[in-house]
């Protein structure tokens, strides 16, 4: 049996303008990996329910995971809630835990919990709460969907909590080499490589330093043993 599968759900119209840039997948990228979970693959969408609706259906039947990022905040835009309880066919509402949560802390800070901070304890039926010990605003897991906060500090919170409670599969092993030749004269033995380790993934990154063209080359699996011997190869046939 392989490794589980993951998916990762990028919302905000503030990432696709560009005026913010997205630290959360490169984070979760590198945990899932050393969880031995396969992040195959990941979306953009904008703060449109029927997109965020749309790709949260077609994700969760598509992966064993879905780890969505951004939209649970208290303003009008913070709709991700809503989605997934739409998305599942679930009523929505502020539920008494994520309350209480709420009450304690804008108590200790001193602030109100008003109607807009009351919108981050909207739950919907049958999930359950993602711890947050930054900011207590709490994610939640519906299905196999995790939701979550899109500020980075609380992303990062919020997915080693997550993944705590996740099995893991094998790590993702990553090797790599930098090759001083151009890519039209590696191109040929690189794909004998591929071709002979086809449970490996092999990329090739060209570069330009100082006048001279070269490529890191990439090699990354779960069978250390056949990583050795493709970087062997690779060193033999390529490199040189």
């Amino acid at each position: 049996m392989g490794n589980p599968t993951a998916a990762m759900l990028v919302i905000g119209d503030e990432i696709l303008s560009g005026r913010t840039r997205d630290a959360n997948m490169y984070h979760l990228a590198q945990e899932l990996a050393g969880l031995g979970h396969d992040l195959a693959e990941v979306r953009i969408v904008s703060d449109d329910a029927p997109a965020i609706i749309a790709a949260v259906k077609a994700l969760s039947h598509g992966f064993d995971h879905v780890f969505t990022s951004g939209g649970i905040g208290p303003t009008h835009d913070d709709i991700t809630a809503d989605c997934i309880a739409a998305a599942f066919g679930v009523p929505i509402d502020v539920r008494a835990d994520a309350r209480a949560l709420l009450e304690v802390h804008y108590a200790r800070t001193g602030s109100e919990l008003n109607k807009a901070r009351l919108r981050m304890a909207r739950i919907p039926e049958g999930a359950i709460l993602i711890d947050n010990p930054v900011s207590i605003a709490p994610g939640f897991t519906l299905g196999n969907v995790h939701v979550m906060a899109g500020v980075p500090a609380v992303f990062k919170t919020m997915v080693a909590s997550v993944l705590a409670t996740l099995a893991g599969g094998e790590p993702l092993v990553s090797r790599s080499l930098e090759i001083h030749r151009g890519e039209g004269d590696i191109a040929g033995p690189l794909a004998a490589l591929a071709n002979d380790f086809p449970d490996l993934s092999i990329g090739c990154y060209p570069f330009r330093k100082d006048g001279i063209h070269g490529a890191n080359i990439v090699v990354r699996g779960h069978d250390a043993v056949q990583i050795d011997a493709a970087m062997i190869r690779l060193k033999q046939e390529v490199a040189v």
